[in-house]
């Protein structure tokens, strides 16, 4: 499993649920940390509901760590890292953790890379050792790579160029980034693919993969004593290695509106805009980075969400109308507003009428009843969350590796519910200008009838 070329999440269509009805499960929060003596951080949360354990390793490198020539080796090393240790042969490693009953994979994003099993709660020392084994004794050969690197090509003209929306996101972000290394997509370039040696991907993970660079969450049926005592076992006698000097990669500001039009195979126009925005960097001093969110479930979230609501079933102005923003990245922030016109409706119209929707909200404000069905959204996605060890697990680990600490889960939750309408109007005057707006537009040409559909996805 890969993350790259998608949009930031949106807010999920789910039941309203009561903030009594989150509170019991927040009494359950326990994390326990250690760090081991190389700098390792354990993090284990108890959940006894069943007699399963997820581990995730998660590595704070990702594509922004990358540099120009060598895009989408990130992505490239987490393929490899399938590809075997002396003890443990190429494939060898999903072979035993199914054999095990258990399932497991990877995914790369601009921020971080990790890896997960999630199994029975007496194989997590298979895990631990299997996953240990390749932090460190990875064999990377020039055979393995020329098999592997072409897999990567063809999952990127898959999942990028053969998709018209991946492409104009994928365009849209290079143009909207002037400098910052969110520029690049996550799996990469497809010349720097095509040049990439297996000496990139041995730099990587020499830099990279250290025990000091790497945070396991572990989250299941489990005593946090004798996780941390498999950890010291398998991790412990890895030393750390010194880490590249991460500089500042400041973005400076944009100075006026983009345009670009992308031609691709496509049955029908499509419209995407992106806002720069801020993303949480201090939990509980910062409050826009929360409205922003609240805006977004105002606008998008579910079928009375006012873009679907106003744009799709009232005016039927659009065949689809949606916006999404992600308030925590390592790097800069971006709002979007997407969007596919109606038959006859052109791009330009859909342009004007999201625009006109913002403007409402930034002359008007929204309605407590609108500020209420997303603070219950929020509250029933924490619900759900907390309902499966796997996404438990995600929420720690995503937090930690973009600079946020687990610690202020719940507190993120409770500022989120503490958003007034005052603020979403605040945000929606101040961030939707045009000196920071990039706007791509998808012009469709022909398709070619004789070619094979698409794949939807690919695995390592």
């Amino acid at each position: 499993m890969t993350l790259y070329g998608s949009f930031p999440r949106r807010w999920a269509g789910i039941l309203a649920v009561a903030m009594v009805a989150w509170m019991p499960l927040a009494a359950l929060a326990n994390p326990h940390e250690f760090r081991l003596k190389n700098g390792l951080r354990l993090i284990v949360k108890e959940d006894h509901r069943a007699p399963v354990v997820v581990t995730q390793i998660w590595y704070r490198a990702g594509s922004m760590d990358e540099f120009n020539g060598t895009t989408g080796v990130a992505h490239l090393l987490e393929h490899m890292m399938f590809k075997g240790t002396k003890g443990v042969p190429a494939g060898e490693f999903s072979r035993r953790i199914a054999a095990a009953g258990g399932r497991e994979n990877a995914f790369t994003s601009r921020d971080y890379t990790a890896y997960f099993q999630q199994l029975h709660k007496s194989k997590l020392a298979l895990a631990m050792q299997l996953e240990a084994d390749r932090m460190r004794n990875l064999i990377l050969t020039r055979e393995e790579f020329e098999k592997e690197i072409k897999v990567v090509m063809e999952e990127r003209r898959l999942r990028t160029e053969d998709q018209p929306h991946s492409l104009v996101y994928e365009k849209l972000m290079a143009a909207a980034f002037q400098s910052h290394p969110y520029q690049r997509p996550i799996i990469g370039w497809m010349n720097d693919l095509e040049n990439m040696t297996v000496g990139d991907a041995r730099d990587w993970y020499g830099r990279w993969y250290a025990p000091n660079n790497a945070i396991l969450v572990v989250v299941g049926d489990v005593n946090p004593k004798g996780v941390l005592a498999l950890a010291e076992r398998y991790y412990g006698g890895f030393a750390p290695r010194p880490l590249p000097e991460r500089k500042p990669q400041q973005e400076p500001p944009q100075a006026g509106i983009k345009r670009l039009t992308v031609k691709a195979p496509a049955e029908l126009p499509y419209l995407l805009m992106a806002y720069h925005a801020p993303v949480l960097r201090d939990a509980a001093a910062d409050w826009e980075p929360y409205a922003l969110e609240v805006l977004a479930g105002v606008l998008d979230g579910n079928a009375s969400a006012r873009l679907p609501k106003n744009l799709v079933r009232d005016t039927r102005l659009a065949q689809s109308a949606g916006a999404s923003y992600d308030g925590t990245a390592r790097g800069p922030g971006m709002f979007f507003l997407d969007g596919a016109p109606s038959e006859g409706r052109s791009v330009a119209e859909l342009e004007v009428a999201l625009r006109a929707e913002i403007d409402k909200i930034a002359k008007d404000g929204v309605t407590e009843e609108e500020l209420n069905r997303v603070k219950s959204q929020v509250v029933a996605a924490q619900v759900y969350k907390r309902d499966s060890m796997f996404y438990q697990a995600m929420e720690i680990g995503q937090t930690e590796m973009v600079g946020l600490s687990y610690k202020d889960i719940d507190l993120m939750v409770k500022k989120l519910q503490e958003v007034t309408a005052a603020q979403v109007q605040e945000v929606a005057r101040k961030y939707f200008k045009d000196d920071s707006l990039t706007v791509a537009v998808l012009d469709p040409q022909p398709l070619d009838k004789k070619r094979a559909p698409a794949a939807t996805g690919l695995r390592h």
